[in-house]
């Protein structure tokens, strides 16, 4: 299967490097606003933890192009990987399925919900497969949480709290994205959003949010302290997260959750177990290795076009409704 990524910042390495590693997939190109320094990005801080790197003989005879509209028509790729601005997702996903070729667009989808809408509409004329990549949701440890409330092994759930920090990112592009204050959706759509569509994909979606919102360096909407509340279900849940910290600050996610029976914790500060405590006893249970979610969620992609099937873990339709519950914290 022939793939072009479009940007090479933190995320299009990251699928870079899951392409390379795959057997069954074949980096056709790489599109990129400067493609002449895409080996000098290699050695560059991009994104807010380390995952493996790309050796730059690995890009060997691998086309570069500056503009998706010239690549497409001389590589005609099976599949393309847009990892840009925000502002741009629309623009290129459009352009891709125009062309005949499956999509996977990074979060958030668009910030625009009838920009959304469109590419749904026109994925689905063009029968082409078209997923956003939400990968909180493939990531091991929040699949076991999700496993554990859908089974009930616990009981039911009560409770659940999901945090998310970062320092202002500095690196790449993100210092000119301060200048264009609000493209990126700031952390509310950038950030957060991950946490959002985390707990509407187990949850649903809630009847109510009370929100408190703050601005910082790239939005009015920074840091989002947030409850949502079901009817008629009891559960809570509690959103907390944003990027109004100093750029050095580590990046920190988190769950907790309360369920008739037992509570669990977890945190990427130590990634690979999560507690499972009662009011007696404390138990260790696998978290994984978050880094696997990356991998797990291009394959099941690429899985989808070659079985000719739409994605069911991660609709499109899903990750517009994700979106439309970050405007809700926005206004709220």
């Amino acid at each position: 299967m022939n793939i072009v990524v479009v940007g090479f910042g933190f995320m299009g390495m990251t699928h870079t490097l899951n392409i390379l590693k795959n057997p069954n997939l074949h980096l056709k190109a790489i599109v990129d606003r400067v493609p002449d320094n895409i080996l000098d990005k290699l050695n560059e801080q991009s994104g807010n933890f380390s995952t493996e790197s790309i050796e730059a003989d690995q890009l060997a005879g691998v086309k570069t192009y500056s503009g998706l509209a010239e690549c497409l028509q001389a590589e005609k790729p099976d599949a393309c990987i847009i990892a840009v601005h925000t502002a741009l997702h629309f623009e290129m996903a459009k352009m891709a399925l125009e062309a005949g070729v499956n999509v996977f667009v990074e979060k958030p989808f668009c910030l625009n919900v009838e920009e959304g809408e469109q590419l749904i509409e026109l994925a689905r004329s063009q029968n082409k497969v078209l997923m956003v990549g939400h990968v909180v949701r493939f990531m091991p440890a929040y699949e076991t949480l999700k496993r554990w409330i859908d089974t009930q092994e616990f009981g039911q759930l009560e409770f659940l709290k999901l945090s998310r920090f970062t320092g202002i990112p500095a690196w790449g592009q993100w210092k000119d994205r301060q200048k264009d204050f609000g493209s990126s959706g700031g952390a509310l759509f950038d950030l957060v959003i991950h946490d959002i569509d985390f707990a509407q994909w187990v949850c649903g979606v809630p009847n109510t949010i009370e929100a408190q919102v703050l601005p910082g360096k790239l939005s009015h909407h920074d840091y989002i302290s947030a409850l949502w509340k079901y009817n008629p279900s009891n559960v809570i849940v509690k959103i907390d997260g944003g990027n109004t910290f100093h750029a050095a600050y580590p990046f920190q996610a988190s769950f907790s959750a309360r369920f008739e029976n037992a509570s669990v914790f977890y945190s990427s500060l130590d990634p690979h177990t999560i507690q499972v405590t009662t009011d007696t006893d404390t138990t260790v249970v696998s978290g994984g290795d978050a880094n696997q979610g990356f991998a797990d969620e291009l394959y099941y992609f690429t899985d989808c076009i070659r079985s000719g099937v739409r994605p069911e873990k991660c609709t499109p339709e899903s990750a517009l409704e994700s979106v439309r519950i970050c405007h809700r914290h926005a206004v709220e």
